[in-house]
């Protein structure tokens, strides 16, 4: 979730995650997959985040979400029964001391892999590219890209990518507001306490289409960076790396990762782009 990825083009993707949005489509978390079908005896503690419409959030006494299902996916291939799966909820700063600390196993959270991470944990993956966006108030006609935010108030998750490259890109035009969900951006914004919230487009989609946003906020549509979802790992795991990787794989090929997608994401109105090569 969202360091400095320059995205190449601006993809059909994001234009159609606009329209699916105004559409009014609704992201209500898809009934969590309860049986992964291992067997196994294996336990793994996976941290995830809670609240990401569609990605991984709270459903009744569970998670569902797309990277709830890759979770259940990868952890089924190592032979861990979604019944020894602890669940783990982590804010985005506490993703790589959870790993460091072996507060977790995994982390499946939105988890962009860059150069300046992987020197403190490992990662398998990518498992899915998005694109940092801008989510506004859907009455906003001057804010459409992150070059008009100048004098604005944007909020963004701390220990996140999104904070990391606007600090770099554009200190001193925007005053950068970072809290610990992006939840509590998201209601700030709706509050008009700031004037955007950014993170990636997958992400902020969810947020557009939940029922107490519909009609109130709307994503921009015009990714500026290229976000590499990752497993993270205890750094130098090279095992694990590569036992995931192989888990990855095989959920792309065998179609499962296409339909968790459309599960989970595809309600929101989010174009479901092309898998991307696992371990490049």
């Amino acid at each position: 979730m969202s360091i400095i990825r320059r995205r190449s083009v601006v993809t059909a993707a994001a234009a159609s995650l606009v329209v699916g949005v105004l559409v009014g489509c609704s992201s209500t978390p898809a009934v969590p997959t309860t049986d992964n079908g291992a067997r196994g005896t294996g336990k793994l503690t996976i941290g995830i985040a809670d609240d990401e419409p569609g990605v991984s959030a709270k459903s009744g006494s569970t998670y569902a979400g797309f990277d709830i299902e890759t979770a259940q996916y990868v952890a089924g291939k190592l032979g861990v029964p979604s019944a020894n799966i602890t669940w783990k909820p982590v804010d985005p700063a506490e993703r790589i001391s959870a790993l460091q600390s072996g507060a977790v196993d995994l982390v499946i959270a939105t988890f962009s892999i860059t150069e300046e991470r992987k020197k403190e944990v490992s990662f398998a993956g990518p498992y899915f590219v998005a694109h940092q966006d801008l989510l506004i108030r859907r009455n906003d006609v001057e804010i459409t890209g992150p070059e008009t935010l100048d004098g604005r108030i944007l909020c963004a998750a701390s220990g996140t990518t999104s904070a990391d490259y606007v600090k770099a890109h554009y200190a001193g035009k925007i005053t950068l507001r970072q809290v610990p969900t992006y939840s509590e951006c998201v209601r700030n914004l709706a509050n008009g306490d700031v004037d955007a919230v950014s993170t990636d487009d997958l992400i902020l989609a969810g947020y557009a289409a939940e029922p107490e946003y519909k009609g109130i906020l709307k994503v921009v549509g015009k990714g500026f960076t290229d976000e590499r979802y990752g497993i993270g790992v205890k750094l130098g795991d090279t095992a694990m790396v590569d036992k995931v990787n192989a888990a990855l794989k095989e959920y792309i090929s065998s179609g499962a990762w296409k339909t968790a997608l459309e599960k989970t994401v595809g309600p929101s109105g989010y174009d479901i782009p092309s898998p991307p090569t696992v371990g490049g």
